[in-house]
């Protein structure tokens, strides 16, 4: 009897052995297989982001808003170095129009600011040295200009200074005086009522100090900037002059604008306008 005993215990301890040896080798293939299920859940997790970011990418075909609140880049057609000649349509809400608010933009403007862009050249300066620029204008021109600042600095073209004409506070005489080439400012004709068309955003002006305004007024001779005197003197010869034979002329022409130094009554040698 407990020779059977004894053999039924053994047989026992062999089975428990066998039990235990089994959980041994079940043990490492469990935890390959949790290691290949957490594998897959984060791959799972990464496609799952990639995919988000892709569909939060603007299309090629769409404003790219990266400035700030209330501006969006404008689209061009005909200008190459879109990195430095480019428009934005911009907002009440954006920081460009707090530049302008009640400056060049009076409380009394009688253009919408839809009707308005922001526009960044680079032109070559009397130093010869790129510089940057900033424009407001009409909507109406403002690819012409772009395409037309960009050919005047690839030909190298010079103008000494193209900023706001908020930074001389929307004065006229301030900003010609230090001639400043600029375009949009509310305001009306000189010695009239009727709003100039830089009071619209549709007239720029080319390094005034050197193209003077010149007009007859009571009998007396008015001349703008009035620092500009040496320059009345259209038949004398004197750098940054603009007529027929300068390359402004050629380009704002050809895209058809007027020249204020072709009018009758007053001479506007800085002017031009569509």
């Amino acid at each position: 009897m407990k020779r059977y005993v004894a053999i039924l215990v053994c047989i026992v301890l062999l089975v428990t052995l066998w039990a235990c040896g089994k959980d041994e080798e079940q043990q490492p293939a469990k935890e390959v297989v949790e290691s290949i299920k957490s594998e897959e859940i984060l791959e799972d997790a990464n496609k799952s982001k990639e995919k988000t970011t892709d569909e939060n990418q603007v299309p090629n075909n769409e404003p790219n808003n990266d400035y700030t609140t209330g501006e969006a880049k404008m689209t061009t057609t005909n200008v190459k170095d879109t990195e430095n000649f480019y428009g934005i349509e911009f907002t009440e809400d954006s920081d460009i129009f707090t530049r302008i608010k009640g400056k060049s933009y009076k409380d009394d403007c009688a253009v919408p600011l839809s009707d308005l862009r922001y526009l960044h050249v680079l032109h070559v300066g009397f130093d010869g040295q790129a510089h940057e620029g900033e424009i407001i204008c009409n909507k109406a021109i403002a690819e012409d200009l772009l395409e037309i600042f960009e050919q005047l600095y690839e030909a190298g073209y010079q103008i000494e200074k193209i900023k706001l004409v908020d930074e001389y506070n929307a004065e006229d005489e301030a900003s010609m005086a230090d001639n400043n080439s600029s375009c949009f400012n509310f305001r009306f004709i000189s010695h009239t009522t009727k709003i100039s068309n830089h009071g619209k955003g549709m007239a720029i002006d080319i390094n005034p100090l050197y193209n003077p305004y010149i007009k007859t007024v009571n009998g007396n001779l008015n001349i703008e900037p009035a620092n500009s005197t040496p320059y009345v003197d259209r038949a004398a010869d004197f750098p940054h002059k603009i007529d027929e034979t300068d390359l402004a002329y050629q380009l704002f022409t050809a895209h058809g604008f007027s020249w204020g130094g072709a009018w009758t009554t007053s001479k506007d040698y800085q002017h031009f306008e569509k």
